[in-house]
């Protein structure tokens, strides 16, 4: 063909410093001998959709991959799953890899877009290509996507008014990072709970902790230590992390410590005692982020609003009167 590896390289990636001519007469050369072309350069997006999660050990994001994976099959995509662990591929390095891949589009089940203080240059990387991105949570101000969201202040006055109603008048509250919005969107939502009850929400009763059930189990711990009788939490492992830190210190649940989860995530209703949290109604929002990705993929334009969803509260054995 008359041209250099370094040439034939820069066509393969997409590189500069090529003419025309000599482009479409490397891609031709690679036609003709059985080659396939990177799916960059052939000619139409891919039909894979990447799907971002944060996490696997919360079985919420589990369940969302399993109602977006099987929406976007229903549309002729296929979900690429990317999961971080740590230490592993960041979010950054997932938006990479998913343009190179020229994906239709992404839906982000969580992650560092609902940190205020967390680096968001990928998400305008994103932006910036024009790919359909769909966000599943509370995001920051100044990411102009369309957001799918179970409404956390109803969230937080469901689960209080329900230990209220039992006789519990020191609530505590298990929440996400400092920076974490739905988690900020949970406590303001408790402090006009707390009003609307006829008292005050003090700092000492509010924690952050990482998501997980030993974060859950230190914050919660520090709660029992001022004397808190119902501890509201930020998610199911959360709430398992508090119902160890009261057996721990020889507390039974629910006779002396009520503890409410939100999500209902898997096997909660299996754990000893079944839990009472708030559910979020996954397939009706796994279902609309899928909606949302589709019409912007098959060329519509969506408003990036947020879709706010109605939460549940689930009444399990995890809540009682106060007996302290």
């Amino acid at each position: 063909m008359g041209v250099s590896e370094a040439t034939v390289s820069r066509v393969l990636n997409g590189k500069p410093g090529v003419s025309d001519a000599t482009r479409q007469a490397v891609l031709t050369a690679l036609d003709v001998l059985g080659y396939e072309r990177p799916t960059q350069l052939r000619g139409e997006r891919a039909r894979l959709v990447g799907l971002v999660l944060p996490e696997l050990q919360n079985p919420i994001f589990p369940a969302f991959a399993e109602v977006i994976g099987g929406a976007l099959a229903q549309q002729g995509l296929t979900p690429v799953l990317c999961t971080q662990t740590k230490g592993g591929v960041s979010e950054a390095d997932y938006v990479d890899l998913l343009l190179q891949q020229q994906v239709s589009g992404v839906v982000f089940a969580g992650g560092l877009f609902a940190q205020a203080d967390a680096p968001h240059e990928h998400y305008r990387r994103l932006a910036e290509r024009r790919i359909p991105v769909v966000l599943v949570n509370a995001a920051i101000d100044g990411l102009d996507f369309p957001c799918i969201a179970c409404d956390d202040a109803v969230a937080v006055e469901q689960a209080w008014r329900h230990l209220v109603s039992l006789g519990h008048e020191r609530i505590g509250l298990v929440l996400g990072p400092p920076d974490h919005v739905p988690s900020r969107r949970k406590r303001a939502a408790a402090r006009v709970a707390a009003r609307a009850a006829g008292g005050e929400l003090p700092d000492e009763f509010q924690e952050s902790s990482m998501f997980s059930l030993e974060g859950g189990q230190a914050a919660a711990s520090r709660l029992l230590d001022r004397g808190v009788t119902g501890i509201i939490c930020a998610s199911d492992p959360l709430a398992l992390g508090a119902v160890r830190a009261a057996r721990r210190r020889g507390l039974s649940v629910p006779g002396e410590v009520s503890v409410v989860g939100y999500d209902d995530s898997a096997f909660m209703n299996c754990t000893e005692p079944p839990l009472t949290t708030v559910r979020q109604p996954i397939e009706a929002m796994g279902r609309a982020a899928v909606e949302l990705l589709c019409a912007q993929i098959h060329g519509g334009v969506v408003p990036p609003d947020e879709l706010l969803f109605e939460p549940e509260l689930v009444v399990r054995g995890s809540t009682a009167p106060p007996s302290r």
